[in-house]
């Protein structure tokens, strides 16, 4: 008999192995999806991992349901590669399922509720019980999460278990099928009307019915069937539109045999049949560096290449994307920020195509679904652009990953797990592939660099910008000084202020960036000093004034606005700080007749939002934009010559070993988004503390410095790249059981790895959505067995859990922390 072991979408750490059926022998294959019973009541959707004929000893064998697909949906590099990630990641296999596939192809059972029609009541029910087979009796079933909503009581299934027990309700497991083909009616003579001759009388017998008449007159002008051998079927909605009929008078010709209509599967993805660009040219320093490129490609060798803001990588990377579609290659093209895609996808699809598509979260679970099967097709996409999530698409003749702007900490997924670095696993994937891997970035990570210091990549470098446009004036404004003075307007130094004049009056564009959302950090009572905080959370509670409301930033809890005090009864409440919306308010006072536009997390939750706030800038009908990080990388504006950056404090002042290094990123990448084109750009910088270092090394454009920095101050105090680093964090709804928890597990791991074990520590942060927070790191040399520490972390995480006092506490570990 041959048994199957299936990845359930669920944080097992194992396989689960099930029967296959004599009626399915021969169906099942690796990577295929199929329907298995889990628990109870439960049936899941898994990805069969290996067929065999061992027969498990420990359990009994349940037999799987049923086969989803013909072909597999997972190919066997992509299962490897799921296996490196969760034994890397220290997760397991279903954590990893669950981030690769998209929601669309995942199915799971329901629990719905129905009510018997059959039913007699016997029994005196409790007014609970009548509540909810009220509900139940107007909808005649539906699923327990939609009860759930309506009757907000803990005790729901108990009610529910009482009325299946008095045969007033019965419950049952459904399948529940998330994607569903879009599927569009088009209309085609029928297929009695096989000659001209046919289709006379067809007109002839019409008549009577000058509406019908006119509607196929109308299919036969749209569908070119003067003769019926050229006919072309025509869409439904196109042929009702055209001819401007309410669809009765086609359903008569359809009645009458005349016409026919019948469904067609079709794609929710975008076509485009715009006329095709030619390849870009290349400068000699582009050219020079694509041939290092192609020489250390030619040895499977991974390429950083560093170039500085506006030097032309992009180019280099569209010729290297033509070279592989000609030898019949994929390539994955991944990005850090969802915003920058709809620049990036103009000028791909400008030269290659209807080759490219896009893969992110914006998008729907069909729209996801339909990229992953357009992969896996002979004539599918080619060039897939996307975030993070694209390394586990299905991907069969890869043959490059570009991974632009390689140093942003949004290619680390933080929660939940698997907690994977895109970069670092896309190198692993690309060695699975065969294929080759270019990392991009003008500020490259320290690790990165450093990497190609020790030969594990190579140094491709570009020192000049495109077409030899001089990189922008960086003036550093001390705002100490000038609020001694009672110089600064609100939260802008006089000098950035007469620059935004002077560009507005140049017809140029303005970016302002301030790396933080919302209206202000949180409000304040004048009298008492009280701060509202949120009631989840150890933080204080935004503004956002849009929706006058206090928003939590960590777990989305909101509440009204404060206008009196609740601890002295005071009206006197006060905002502090400012993020993008406060500024966006602002700015339009002191430049009235300005067109501002904000991009942030608020302002770009869909996908054609952020899509047009991003056109809008490059077409010109904005003068200002101003937003936080989403703003400060990849994106090429004709007409910025400015660029204001409204407080490097904030950045510099972040209790973290890399705060420095990436304070320098951000300030030098936002700083490349000026005079991209002709003009030299302008860059102000607002800080209280002008004579930082790193502040001194942005002015200077100086990498090199920051780097050696860096590097000196990473090798004294055991950071990467010379130690590798595990974080422990321990979370609990009692703050006394994690303390406990924390304590114990760092006193066994302190048994094994001394001092390589720092805290247990209180972060910032200590509770986020009621949870108590502990953190414990875990130093580990470069040069040790990385395999043989997991093992032992496990063994002490896996301890702790077995203890009844740790029984509820969740442990999360991560990998390479950023």
């Amino acid at each position: 008999m041959l048994f199957v072991d299936v990845i359930l979408p669920l944080a097992l750490p194992r396989f689960f192995t099930y029967a296959v059926p004599n009626e399915l022998d021969g169906l099942v294959k690796k990577g295929i999806r199929v329907i298995v019973p889990f628990g109870t009541r439960k049936f899941y959707s898994g990805i069969v991992h290996e067929v065999h004929e061992r027969v498990p000893e420990q359990y009994s064998v349940k037999e799987l349901v049923s086969v989803l697909d013909e072909h597999p949906v997972v190919n066997d590099i992509q299962l490897s590669f799921w296996q490196w990630i969760a034994s890397y990641y220290m997760c397991n296999m279903g954590d990893v399922m669950k981030a690769a596939i998209p929601s669309g192809l995942k199915l799971e059972s329901e629990t719905r509720i129905y009510f018997n029609p059959d039913y007699v009541q016997c029994d005196e029910l409790t007014e609970r019980e009548e509540e909810i087979l009220d509900i139940v009796y107007r909808k005649k079933n539906l699923p327990v999460s939609e009860i759930a909503v309506l009757y907000k009581r803990k005790d729901l299934m108990r009610i529910v278990q009482s009325l299946v027990d008095k045969e007033a309700l019965w419950v049952e497991e459904a399948i529940n099928h998330r994607y569903k083909p879009k599927l569009e009616t088009y209309i085609h003579l029928h297929p009695e009307i096989d000659s001209e001759e046919k289709l006379r009388t067809a007109f002839d017998s019409l008549e009577r019915a000058p509406r019908q008449l006119d509607l196929l007159m109308e299919y036969i002008s749209l569908s070119g069937a003067f003769s019926v051998r050229e006919e072309r079927p025509v869409p439904k909605k196109e042929l009702i539109r055209t001819a401007n009929s309410q669809g009765d008078a086609l359903n008569s010709l359809v009645k009458k045999k005349i016409l026919e209509s019948y469904p067609v599967e079709v794609s929710r993805l975008k076509q485009d049949e715009g006329e095709l660009h030619a390849m870009p040219e290349l400068t000699q320093h582009q050219q020079k560096a694509i041939e290092e490129i192609r020489t250390f490609f030619s040895k499977r060798e991974t390429v950083l290449l560093h170039g500085v803001t506006s030097g032309g990588k992009t180019e280099i990377y569209i010729h290297l994307i033509r070279e592989q579609l000609q030898q019949g290659k994929q390539v994955l093209y991944l990005l850090p920020e969802i915003a920058l895609t709809a620049q990036i996808i103009d000028r791909l699809k400008n030269i290659f195509g209807n080759q490219v598509g896009v893969y992110h979260s914006k998008f729907s679970d069909a729209e996801r679904v339909e990229v992953w099967n357009s992969i896996r097709k002979a004539d599918g996409y080619r060039i897939i652009l996307s975030v993070r999530s694209g390394i586990f698409l299905p991907f069969d003749k890869l043959g490059l990953i570009i991974i632009d702007e390689e140093h942003e900490n949004t290619y680390k997924q933080y929660d939940p797990a698997p907690r994977y670095h895109a970069r670092d696993a896309a190198v692993v994937l690309a060695s699975m592939h065969g294929s080759n891997v270019i990392l991009g970035s003008a500020t490259p990570g320290v690790e990165s660099y450093h990497n190609t210091l020790d030969g594990k990549y190579r140094l491709v470098e570009l020192t000049q910008r495109y077409a030899g446009i001089a990189l922008p004036e960086m003036i550093i404004a001390d705002t100490s000084l000038a609020r001694k003075a009672k110089k600064m307007q609100s939260h802008f130094h006089p000098d950035l202020l007469e620059a935004i004049d002077h560009t507005l009056k140049a017809g140029k564009q303005v970016i302002l960036f301030q790396n933080r959302r919302g209206f202000a950090p949180y409000v304040q009572c004048r009298v008492c000093e009280y701060i509202p905080r949120c009631e989840h959370c150890d933080v204080s509670l935004t503004y956002h004034k849009f929706s006058d409301r206090l928003v939590c930033h960590y777990c989305g809890y909101s509440t009204e606005n404060l206008h009196q005090c609740p601890e002295c009864g005071s009206l006197d409440i006060a905002t502090v700080g400012f993020g993008t919306e406060k500024i966006e308010d602002e700015i339009q006072i002191f430049f009235p007749h300005a067109h501002i536009s904000r991009l942030d997390m608020d302002t770009s939750r869909s996908r054609n939002k952020y899509e047009k706030i991003i056109t809008d800038f490059e077409c010109g009908k904005t003068d200002i934009l101003i937003g936080t990080q989403m703003i400060s990388k990849g994106l090429n504006f004709e007409k910025v010559h400015l660029v204001g950056i409204l407080n490097a404090d904030n950045m510099l002042n972040f209790p973290d070993f890399r705060a420095f290094e990436r304070s320098f990123q951000l300030m030098v990448q936002v700083s490349g988004r000026a005079g991209r084109f002709g003009e030299r750009g302008k860059v102000i910088i607002q800080t209280s503390f002008p004579k930082h270092i790193i502040l001194q090394q942005v002015r200077d454009h100086n990498y090199s410095e920051m780097f050696r920095a860096q590097l000196e101050d990473r090798k004294t105090f055991c950071y990467p790249p010379f130690y590798r680093l595990i974080r422990i964090t321990l979370k609990h709804k009692n703050k006394e059981v994690v303390h406990h928890a924390a304590m114990d597990t760092a006193a066994y791991l302190k048994q094994t790895f001394g001092h390589r074990v720092l805290g247990p520590e209180v972060p910032i942060i200590a509770r986020i959505q009621n949870n108590y927070i502990e953190n414990i790191l875990l130093k580990i040399e470069k040069q040790a067995s990385l395999p043989k520490v997991k093992s032992i972390l496990s063994g002490v995480i896996n301890t702790l859990k077995i203890l009844p006092a740790y029984k509820s506490l969740q442990t999360v570990i991560d990998v390479d922390p950023v």
